[in-house]
């Protein structure tokens, strides 16, 4: 189900919602534009939550950029830790709701 291919059909988004497109793009480089987190902490931050979301091409794409803005392989599993982390306590945390 999941091929790198599939993300060709970008375009076809672009051609039938070309005004939700350009700021779904232009939102996305602000994000994603050094500021206060430089562009390292940003890609792990990144790389951390498409691993909760579970997205093969979020994760592809993020694992690559951190790695050319210098993450390290640790902090690459530090962040990818802390995002299991997280999901493990939000399942815990929701288990209250059975009591």
């Amino acid at each position: 189900m999941y091929d790198m291919k599939n993300l060709e059909h970008l375009k076809d988004l672009e051609k039938h919602a070309p005004e939700a497109w350009a700021a779904f793009l232009a939102f996305d480089a602000a994000a994603m534009k050094p500021g206060a987190l430089p562009a390292k902490t940003k890609e792990l931050i990144a790389l951390g939550v498409a691993h909760t979301t579970q997205c093969p091409y979020c994760i592809a794409i993020h694992i690559d950029r951190a790695r050319k803005a210098g993450a390290t392989e640790s902090e690459i599993a530090e962040a990818v830790m802390v995002a299991a982390a997280l999901r493990a306590g939000a399942a815990v945390t929701h288990g209250t709701h059975c009591f």
